[in-house]
């Protein structure tokens, strides 16, 4: 398995979850955009010298995901903040 593919997928489900968590709707598009940007991450680790590029994408997406709010959305982090009752400031 390509070393890029596990914090991509991260990034998906955090995508999926925390959408369903905020809106109580199923967004297909997070889960059918996840598989095409591991596949392409995937194919990106095959050039010679470029796996440390594809994983440090991969985990570069998944931090800027956890802080950002989208779309009117809270954050990932603000997500689990609320659904496990540890509110910070």
């Amino acid at each position: 398995m390509a070393k890029s593919t596990a914090p991509i997928l991260l990034t998906g489900g955090m995508t999926f979850a925390n959408t369903y968590l905020s809106t109580r709707q199923l967004d297909v598009k997070a889960l059918l955009a996840t598989g095409i940007a591991a596949g392409g991450l995937a194919l990106v680790e095959q050039i010679p010298g470029m796996q440390p590029v594809a994983a440090g994408i991969a985990w570069i997406a998944f931090v800027t995901l956890m802080f950002t709010r989208q779309g009117g959305k809270p954050s990932p982090i603000d997500t689990i903040g609320r659904v496990t009752g540890l509110l910070w400031t």
